[in-house]
């Protein structure tokens, strides 16, 4: 795709652009000046189908032509003069319309992707978008009733997540524009899949970065109560309304089913959860031990495992960190062992010390494995990227004197697409690694 400032077939926003020409523009050395955003707005500009318009600055322009869905505020050509949530019309500084986008007001990320074409972005608009996203869902995994139906701007849909539980969906909305819409969101799920029950799961801090506050409850028709639902051989349970995230995780299902493939004699799950890794395991393994710090997550365990009927599982409540140095001092082994903690680094930040525990908990668990033995490593950290989460396993088998291979690299399931240009829609990481 071009990287020009220029956009590939440009087309008139209708309103003719002020300033000199392109020819007058393309004179002299236009590129070795910095560009000086225009004067903030009052008022909006309007362009010809009385939508406002945002003007990008070169490198905005860049970025949106590069196939990046997100425009932070500082490349845009000043500031819009509008309160937040509005579908724009997306040009350059010379008028050129490059698309349509939600903008943000508090946002450091301005505008968020809906099209390159100049499209009316209505009810019938988002219809099509929730349709094309469930028959992907039908075309991946037939016949799955429990999926992420909608992964935000992986399926072009900005700042809403949608999770269906059967009968039930759970909702997210996460941007100013999505939530002024929430109605209308609410309609065409329920007309497209008639739940008994939609839930609003949209208390999350990062409403907050948007100018909303956290919010949950009933959305439509009836709240569920904790719903059941299949992984694998294993029956799981979530609250839609009280659980994490939108009730459960999701985007690990396809590993938790995965990890029942490789677990054998005993085995250590350690942050736990409700059982979604520790339950599969112990279909297979002789024994397992799960972790889990929360007396009310390992309660909920201990009932998923007895309605499954496996007595081979023992829950722990205890800091995994300290169970793992702990354990390793104690000269235990194991010969399964799953790290899936939750995310340590929620900015850039935070990082280096993502890394130092990451490296942590992966060292010990390389320690207790015996010959042969199997680590499930996971991260949710988007900060911390494929390779150096790999790096970091390589530099704790180095200091655990441990040759290990890797077995396989994976991500979060099917139902949630990678967008590729958004390194965000990659969060999850999973690693299987055997000891030689």
């Amino acid at each position: 795709m071009s990287t020009s400032s220029k956009p590939p077939y440009p087309r008139r926003s209708g309103n003719r652009p002020s300033g000199p020409s392109s020819q007058q523009q393309g004179r002299g050395r236009p590129h070795t000046r910095p560009e000086k955003p225009a004067p903030d707005r009052t008022s909006p500009e309007l362009g010809p189908d009385g939508l406002p318009q945002v003007s990008l600055l070169r490198r905005g322009v860049e970025r949106w032509q590069g196939g990046h869905p997100w425009i932070y505020r500082a490349d845009l050509n000043g500031d819009p003069g509008l309160p937040g949530g509005e579908v724009v019309r997306v040009t350059d500084t010379r008028g050129w319309f490059l698309g349509k986008a939600f903008y943000s007001k508090h946002s450091k990320i301005s505008l968020r992707w809906l099209s390159f074409d100049d499209v009316a972005v209505d009810a019938d608009f988002f219809r099509e978008r929730l349709l094309a996203a469930d028959r992907l869902r039908q075309l991946a995994l037939p016949g799955e009733k429990t999926y992420r139906l909608v992964h935000g701007e992986a399926d072009g849909l900005p700042g809403l997540v949608v999770d269906r539980y059967g009968d039930f969906l759970s909702v997210q909305f996460l941007v100013p524009a999505m939530e002024q819409r929430k109605a209308l969101i609410a309609d065409l799920l329920q007309a497209q899949f008639n739940p008994r029950g939609i839930i609003n799961r949209s208390d999350v801090g990062v409403r907050n970065l948007e100018g909303l506050t956290p919010e949950k409850g009933v959305l439509r028709g009836e709240h569920p109560g904790p719903v059941s639902f299949d992984e694998g051989l294993v029956k799981m349970r979530a609250d839609l309304l009280e659980g994490q995230k939108t009730g459960a995780f999701l985007d690990q299902r396809e590993n938790h089913v995965m990890a029942a493939n490789y677990a054998h004699g005993e085995a250590l799950d350690c942050f736990s959860y409700v059982g979604g890794f520790a339950l599969q395991l112990a279909t297979r393994a002789r024994h397992v031990t799960a972790i889990e710090i929360s007396e009310a997550a390992s309660a909920q365990l201990r009932e998923n495992a007895a309605a499954n009927k496996l007595n081979n599982l023992d829950v722990v409540v205890a800091n995994a960190f300290d169970f793992l140095r702990d354990a390793v001092d104690e000269g235990k082994r194991f010969d399964t062992i799953v790290l899936d903690p939750p995310s340590f680094a929620k900015n850039k930040d935070a990082i280096p010390a993502a890394v130092r525990g990451y490296k942590e908990i992966n060292l010990r668990a390389l320690q207790l494995l015996r010959p042969g033995g199997i680590l499930i490593s996971a991260s949710c950290t988007y900060h911390v990227d494929e390779q150096a989460f790999e790096d970091m396993l390589a530099s704790a088998a180095a200091d655990a004197r441990r040759r290990v291979q890797i077995i396989e690299r994976r991500g979060a399931g099917r139902d949630h697409p990678v967008l590729l240009n958004l390194r965000e829609t990659r969060y999850l990481k999973c690693f299987v690694l055997r000891v030689l």
